[in-house]
């Protein structure tokens, strides 16, 4: 539920078949070798996910769900009296750290990241089983242009990379805003002027198991700080530049020119229903979506595919198949695996989560 937005906007239908914005970074994500994806709830959306997005997500990919439950604190921590709101993105990884068992995927289930940006996390975490370094990670970054709303104000992790495009730091921003022909923030009431190529975080992270006790102790740290008051919150981002700055981690930039679709307010989904048409139009995406995935995998039965033979196939299958209905069948799809606040698994004969 976000409070800006006014609604579950996970469950706003995009597509022209009913579509939501998880379904395409799922689709993605499938394409690009990931076999599993993990969300994270809260208790009180559990039937409206289930009926929404959960039923039909298990048919195609394994599947699981989690509850970000906000009295559940490291510790020794108790929840504040009055406290709601939950405690933000690194809350939400630890509550999915007993499914998560390998290299993984975090994405936001309200935003979109283009297809590019699950390929390149992908081959990073397969590279990292063969290597020798403990707490890599990555990000896909985007320009700061790309990720704005035309309707208000958003909050972005800016990002300092050197040249061996290592992020150095991540500066949570908050209040950037288009103003006349150029994009500021007036966090505290200060107007900053921003580049509109600066790269930034949207959360899309390329992690390992091994960061889940990390995470752990800087919630920790935070909750001895904050964890009294009612609003405060720990975002990943911020928890990932704390770990940067004590050295204890490194973050590889894999930036993308991709579009970069997200909600905020409630007339963003009229942008986003508009791109997302753009791209089914042109190509990028079938539709009905899934039925053609379905189909196509039927069709090549056994035959091994590389991911992009993948893609132009689903494409191709799906160019002859305009005028199909989308509609559900029981019959489960098992050579998939995806984890997804949802958590994505990578896979071939090895495995990666999302």
């Amino acid at each position: 539920m976000g409070s800006r937005y006014g609604g579950i906007k996970q469950i706003e239908p995009l597509g022209e078949h009913g579509e939501l914005i998880i379904d395409y970074s799922i689709y993605d994500a499938v394409l690009a070798k990931f076999d599993k994806v993990v969300f994270v709830i809260r208790r009180d959306i559990e039937k409206d996910f289930c009926d929404r997005i959960f039923n039909r997500i298990k048919k195609h990919i394994k599947a699981e769900y989690v509850f970000q439950d906000i009295d559940v604190l490291p510790g020794g921590y108790t929840l504040p009296a009055g406290r709601t709101k939950p405690w933000g993105t690194v809350q939400a990884i630890l509550a999915a750290r007993d499914v998560i068992d390998a290299p993984f995927c975090m994405i936001n289930a309200d935003d979109f990241y283009g297809r590019e940006a699950f390929q390149k996390i992908a081959g990073f975490l397969e590279e990292s089983k063969n290597s020798e370094s403990k707490h890599a990670y990555a990000s896909v970054g985007y320009k700061l242009v790309n990720t704005l709303s035309d309707t208000g104000s958003v909050s972005r992790g800016v990002c300092e990379i050197d040249e061996n495009d290592m992020i150095v730091q991540i500066n949570e921003t908050l209040c950037i805003q288009k103003l006349d022909d150029k994009i500021v923030s007036t966090d505290d009431g200060v107007i900053r002027e921003l580049s509109e190529d600066i790269i930034v975080s949207t959360n899309f992270f390329g992690l390992t198991p091994d960061i889940m006790p990390l995470l752990e102790q800087k919630f920790i740290d935070f909750l001895k700080v904050k964890g009294t008051e009612l609003k405060a919150e720990y975002p990943v981002p911020v928890a990932i530049n704390d770990l940067m700055k004590a050295g204890t981690v490194t973050m590889k930039n894999f930036s993308t020119d991709d579009a970069w679709l997200g909600f905020t307010y409630p007339e963003d989904k009229i942008t986003v229903t508009a791109e997302i048409k753009k791209m089914t139009q042109a190509g990028t995406y079938p539709s009905p979506l899934w039925k053609c995935v379905r189909k196509a995998r039927r069709q090549r039965q056994s035959r091994p595919l590389n991911p992009v033979d993948d893609v132009l196939e689903i494409t191709n299958f799906c160019a002859s198949d305009k005028n199909s209905i989308y509609r559900e069948s029981d019959e489960p799809i098992h050579d998939i695996n995806l984890p997804c606040p949802v958590s994505l698994h990578h896979t071939h004969e090895k495995r990666f989560r999302a």
